[in-house]
């Protein structure tokens, strides 16, 4: 899934932000062998690592930031992912999430940043999500209206053993600019074994759309998280 830096590094410590709620700082990085968004690959189907940093308050507001390198062919060569976001409870099982993401490539050749709202309701193992696009640069495609793209999901998360889970995607794009990029509007769908250890997150995922021209992909990924 992907993710300003906002304030969150003046608050590392932990302190208190209002009243007697706490604030925390924690850090991930990691590395995958093909770095997919939404089913199709960043990377030129090569390599990433990446990594982020989050600050999360108990009110429920949270921000963060998030980097990879990525490869579409040109001289674009890193993302630059900023985001915050509100979420709690509306019951015990029943959550909610309610964000902003920005996604910024720094050093690319025409201007191909662009920014979502997104909206996610999820119950015990099931969550289900809404995005769309709402600013977008001149350059991400050749669409009329670059704003004129949205995505849905559905995604469930099993535990198998203490330490060993499955989860299973499904998304679909669609909008003018989704046509343009891609010639059409199109399904992703993936399932993921991931593994706990003691220095990480291992995980083995088989992906695929029904894009005609893009090939089923095996991926494996790592991810270690921290407190700052």
């Amino acid at each position: 899934m992907k993710k300003s830096l906002y304030q969150a590094i003046a608050l590392s410590t932990g302190l208190l932000l209002s009243g007697s709620a706490l604030a925390e700082v924690t850090g991930n990085i990691g590395a995958t062998s093909n770095y997919l968004w939404r089913g199709t690959t960043q990377t030129n189907d090569a390599a990433a690592v990446q990594g982020g940093i989050d600050y999360a308050h108990d009110s429920g507001f949270y921000a963060g930031t998030w980097v990879s390198n990525v490869d579409f062919g040109d001289e674009t060569s890193y993302e630059l992912d900023l985001y915050g976001g509100y979420g709690g409870n509306f019951t015990e099982d029943l959550t909610y999430d309610i964000s902003y993401l920005y996604y910024a490539y720094p050093d690319a050749g025409g201007s191909i940043d662009f920014g979502e709202v997104a909206l996610t309701l999820g119950w015990k193992w099931l969550d289900v999500g809404y995005s769309k696009v709402i600013n977008a640069d001149s350059g991400v495609s050749g669409a009329s209206d670059e704003t004129d793209w949205s995505y849905i999901q559905a995604n469930a998360s099993f535990p198998l053993t203490e330490k060993l889970s499955v989860a299973f995607h499904y998304g679909y794009s669609q909008g003018d600019v989704v046509e343009d990029l891609f010639g059409d509007t199109y399904a992703d769908y993936n399932v993921t074994l991931s593994a706990e250890t003691d220095i990480g997150t291992v995980s083995f995922m088989a992906s695929d759309t029904d894009l005609p021209d893009n090939d089923a992909k095996v991926v494996l990924g790592y991810s270690y998280g921290f407190t700052l």
